[in-house]
C-alpha cells in the first residue's frame, strides 16, 4: 500500500446528501444534484441552467461527456448527437473543463483522451456553444499546442483579444510536461508556452492529506491527483490570467496582453509571470461577477475566496466535498462538483474507494464589503 495511513482511510464511509448542511457563506451548503454516475468534472451556470462534463481519461463510461442537469437527471448536450464513427474532430470525446464567456456562451475543453486509448487526431479540442439555440458555434482542433501525453484540463475564453477571442489552456500532462497552451479562436493558431517555467510545475515535496493520510508527490506511485497547470480563471477585465499547478499552493498570474501576443518570446512571458502567493490546495479555480477569485481546497474539503485586496475568506466546508473540482461563480453563488478523484483506483492499489452519489454543491456569496475592496 502506498501512503499508510489508518486502517479507517483506506474503507471511506459512503457520501450522501442527508448529513449535517456544512457551513456556507450565506448560510448552508445546498445540494442541488446528486448523480449515482458518471463522477463530473466541469461545471458552468449560464441563465440558471447548469451543464456538466463527464471526461473518459480515467473511464470509459457510457455516459454522456457533456450534460445539462435538468429536473433532477442529465440531459446530454448538444440534444444532437454525432454518431460514433464520425471523425474525432466532430464529435466530443472527452470533455473535461467548460467555462463560459463575456456574451454567455458555454466552452470545454475536449481533452480527447479515452483511457487506454492514445489520443486520436482531431480528438483534442476547443469547443464552443450557443445554449439558447444549442448549436456548436466552434471547434479548434488542437494540434502544435498537442503533445502525446497531453491531459488539456481546464480553460478561459478572453475576447478582449483577437477577432474571435483567446483561449488559454492549462495542459496538466500525463507524463511531466504541463504548460499553458494559448489558441487564438479566429486564426486556430496556438502554441504552447511557460512549458520549463515554476509556474506551471507541480511543487518539489508537495504534501497534503486526505482521508486521513498524509501524502507526498511519488511520480512512480502516485497516491492522489497531482500534476502541473491545472485551475484557471481570469480577471473581471480579462486583462489579467491566473493560474496555479494542481501539487502546488501557489497562485500565479500574467498579463492577457502578453500572454495573446505570439510575439512574445518564452523568456519574455516568464518573466512577466507574478507570484501571487499562497492560494490553498486548488484543483479548480474561478471568478465571480466582481473578479474575486475561488479555490477548491481538497485538504480541506472547502472552498476558499481571495478577495480584492489579497485576503483569503474560507467560504464553504463541508465533509461531503470530496476532492472539490469544477467551480463555477456568478453575482449570487459558487457552484462546485465532488469528484471523489482522490479516490480512484489508481490511487489505491486498483480499489475503488468511489461512493456515490457525487454531488454538486451551492454556496450563496454576496457583494464586497468596503474591506475587501482593493487598496488604493
Amino acid at each position: 500500500m502506498h501512503g499508510g495511513g489508518a486502517a479507517w482511510a483506506r474503507t471511506p464511509p459512503p457520501i450522501t446528501d442527508n448529513h449535517d448542511p456544512g457551513f456556507g457563506a450565506q448560510g448552508k451548503v445546498e445540494i442541488v444534484g446528486a448523480l449515482q454516475a458518471p463522477d463530473p468534472s466541469g461545471i458552468a451556470v449560464i441563465d440558471g441552467r447548469m451543464f456538466l462534463s463527464f471526461p473518459k481519461h480515467d473511464g470509459d463510461h457510457a455516459g454522456p461527456v457533456l450534460a445539462e442537469w435538468k429536473d433532477g437527471r442529465l440531459e446530454p448536450f448538444p440534444a444532437t448527437t454525432v454518431p460514433i464513427g464520425a471523425p474525432p474532430s466532430s464529435r466530443l470525446l472527452s470533455v473535461h473543463g467548460l467555462t463560459t464567456d463575456t456574451q454567455g456562451r458555454l466552452w470545454g475543453i475536449d481533452d480527447g483522451k479515452i483511457k487506454g486509448q492514445p489520443i486520436p487526431p482531431g480528438g483534442a479540442k476547443i469547443v464552443g456553444f450557443d445554449v439558447r439555440s444549442g448549436k456548436q458555434i466552434v471547434a479548434v482542433v488542437l494540434k502544435e499546442a498537442l503533445l502525446p501525453g497531453s491531459h488539456m484540463n481546464d480553460l478561459r475564453i478572453d475576447l478582449t483579444h483577437g477577432a474571435a477571442g483567446t483561449a488559454y489552456v492549462t495542459d496538466s500532462s500525463f507524463d511531466g510536461h504541463p504548460a499553458l497552451v494559448v489558441v487564438d479562436i479566429a486564426t486556430g493558431r496556438q502554441r504552447r508556452v511557460l512549458e520549463h517555467d515554476r509556474s506551471t510545475q507541480p511543487d518539489p515535496g508537495y504534501q497534503t492529506v486526505l482521508d486521513g493520510r498524509v501524502l507526498k508527490v511519488d511520480r512512480e506511485h502516485p497516491t492522489f491527483p497531482g500534476g502541473g497547470a491545472d485551475g484557471i480563471t481570469l480577471s473581471h477585465a480579462s486583462d489579467r490570467l491566473y493560474y496555479a499547478p494542481l501539487a502546488s499552493r501557489r497562485l500565479y498570474s500574467l498579463p492577457t496582453a502578453f500572454l495573446a501576443d505570439f510575439s512574445k518570446s518564452d523568456a519574455e512571458l516568464a518573466a512577466a509571470v507574478s507570484d501571487e502567493g499562497e492560494k490553498g490546495a486548488a484543483d479548480g479555480l474561478a471568478s465571480d461577477a466582481w473578479g474575486r477569485i475561488y479555490t477548491t481546497a481538497a485538504d480541506h474539503d472547502a472552498v476558499f475566496r481571495r478577495n480584492l485586496d489579497g485576503s483569503f475568506d474560507l467560504i464553504a466546508s463541508d465533509p461531503r466535498l470530496v476532492w472539490p473540482d469544477g467551480i463555477f461563480a456568478d453575482d449570487r453563488a459558487v457552484y462546485v462538483v465532488a469528484g471523489q478523484w482522490s479516490r480512484l483506483p489508481r490511487f489505491h492499489d486498483g480499489k475503488d474507494l468511489r461512493r456515490p452519489p457525487y454531488l454538486i454543491a451551492r454556496i450563496g456569496i454576496a457583494a464586497p464589503s468596503e474591506k475587501t475592496q482593493p487598496e488604493q
